[in-house]
């Protein structure tokens, strides 16, 4: 017998990170569906309300469940992979808990308060199109956290670069952390030398890191722009209206874009580059195939990230034609390389290991890989001055591309990390190896399927972010991608109700209150080990 009491704080922290981000998944699947019935033509949400869910919705989805999941695996992982102790604990507490805060009051923003960001991203709208207490109330969420963000970054660069008396100096730490030493492996076997063996920092520790580093450069980005907003807010709440002359509308869009497109770079491909190493190691017990190539290969990804903003602006009449060309297209067709040396490095390691069980976590990784197999191509199609014309503004590139990325390729590979650490954590197994397979296929079949529908309803010319009252055009295609989403809504429940059977309601409740002795649910929850 195991008691709460008796995991480590590492371990409980783990668990309130991933007990809140499927928390919040949950919370983006509700909202999705209530946008899938609405364009379906159900009477379900009034166009404001629509809109104002359609501000929430990827806040909640990416930063509420996708950067919370990874923020609590990276956590775990990192300590463990280096055997060393997690920086700070009380910072990963705090993390998870300023994550939440800040999610919540940008959904609050929506629901209670009808933010309706819609096209407004764009300088000066947010400030001049938006009322001020719903711009307060959702750019102190979205400041918040940025702020988590920063503090979880902080915590990973402090762990890596702990020494300890038998570590290497800092400088070979971060020469390796960079995987620069894949570089010098590269250079060593063209001129016959002997490479480096055994590199100061794990691969996977590289992907991580590099990842973060872009992830930092996002919260920096996206927290000055909501500062702006809340000084903005205070003065319109006090009837005043600033100038917004001062900042020119097309630096604007560059600086939103450079800083939002890094959550692509880093947190889906770079991370998720990072996972697939990690899982395909660890299933397989072996070496990742061409591991020194792969470490080279995350440094190119991460310079190609800071420079491939401008193809969100290929539509744009006033961005230079150059920087359509370098960043717009030259450069972001290069992710293909990067992101296929990642797919090609773990399929071949799992190649080589065969045979190999086919088991959860094996599964999800194969189909994280299909996702991004379907999603990146899907995206890279846009990088061309006249497809983008045609796909940019459509279901296209929500569905086919971002859908894909995310409810596919982002989230069977999240889930994979999660079956395959859930032991390590909980020290006990999944209880129902039937559940986790409907959770699977649940998620494959209705990803791919809403996907695939709402990415035909944009070749058709469905416009994102535009809800079709009273008009029947896009209703085949709406309505599959509603019954696709509610596959996976089956999927999410099978998910929850298997992890609750392997943990308790107890367990997961004492995480984060105290249960009164009286009501029948002793203070130290139990967990059969």
């Amino acid at each position: 017998m195991v008691s709460l009491e008796e995991l480590t704080p590492l371990q409980k922290v783990t668990l309130r990170f991933a007990v809140i981000a499927l928390l919040f998944y949950g919370l983006a699947a509700l909202e999705g569906m209530m946008m899938r019935a609405a364009l379906a033509n159900m009477p379900l949400l009034e166009p404001e309300h629509f809109y104002a869910v359609l501000n929430a919705h990827p806040i909640v989805g990416i930063f509420g469940y996708s950067f919370m999941l990874v923020m609590g695996a990276f956590s775990f992982l990192v300590p463990t992979l280096l055997k060393k102790d997690l920086y700070s604990v009380r910072a990963a507490e705090w993390t998870w808990r300023l994550m939440a805060a800040g999610v919540l009051s940008v959904w609050v923003s929506s629901a209670i308060f009808s933010h309706l960001a819609l096209y407004t991203n764009y300088w000066p709208l947010p400030v001049t199109a938006s009322r001020p207490m719903s711009l307060l109330v959702y750019a102190v969420g979205m400041l918040t956290i940025m702020i988590a963000i920063l503090l979880f970054c902080f915590n990973l660069f402090a762990t890596v670069f702990y020494r300890r008396p038998e570590d290497k100096p800092v400088s070979a730490l971060l020469v390796s952390s960079l995987g620069l030493d894949g570089w010098v492996n590269l250079y060593r076997t063209a001129r016959g030398r002997r490479k480096i063996e055994h590199p100061d920092v794990p691969l996977p520790i590289v992907a991580i890191f590099r990842g973060t580093i872009d992830t930092v450069l996002d919260a920096v980005v996206l927290g000055g722009i909501c500062l702006i907003f809340v000084v903005y807010a205070v003065y319109g709440l006090n009837g005043v209206a600033l100038p917004t002359t001062w900042f020119d509308a097309l630096l604007y869009k560059n600086v939103y874009w450079w800083g939002l497109d890094l959550i692509a770079d880093g947190l889906v491909l770079i991370y998720v580059a990072g996972s697939w190493y990690l899982l395909a190691m660890l299933l397989t017990g072996r070496p990742l195939y061409m591991q020194h190539v792969a470490r080279a290969a995350l440094f190119v990804e991460l310079v190609v990230s800071w420079f491939v903003w401008s193809h969100h602006l290929l539509s744009d009449q006033t961005q230079p034609g150059w920087m359509k060309l370098l960043s717009g297209e030259l450069i972001t067709a290069f992710e293909l390389v990067t992101s296929g040396i990642a797919v090609f490095c773990t399929l071949a390691t799992l190649w080589q290991a065969r045979p190999l069980t086919m088991t959860i976590p094996l599964k999800f990784l194969l189909g994280g890989i299909v996702g991004f197999g379907l999603g990146v191509p899907a995206g890279i199609l846009q990088a061309d001055l006249g497809m983008n014309r045609i796909l940019h503004n459509t279901q296209w590139v929500i569905g086919a591309h971002a859908h894909m990325q995310i409810l596919v390729g982002l989230s069977c590979t999240l889930f994979a990390a999660l079956y395959t650490i859930f032991p390590l954590v909980t020290k006990r197994e999944i209880k129902s190896m039937f559940l986790s397979n409907v959770h699977f296929w649940c998620q494959m079949i209705g990803g791919v399927g809403m996907s695939v529908a709402m990415g035909f309803a944009g070749l058709d010319g469905m416009l994102r972010r535009t809800l079709y009252i009273g008009d029947a055009s896009y209703l085949g295609e709406m309505y599959l991608a509603a019954g696709f989403g509610v596959i996976l809504l089956v999927g999410y429940f099978a998910l929850m109700v298997n992890l609750i059977r392997s943990i308790s309601v107890r367990t997961l409740v004492s995480l984060f209150v105290t249960l009164p002795e009286k009501w029948g649910w002793p203070r130290e929850a139990v967990v059969r080990s």
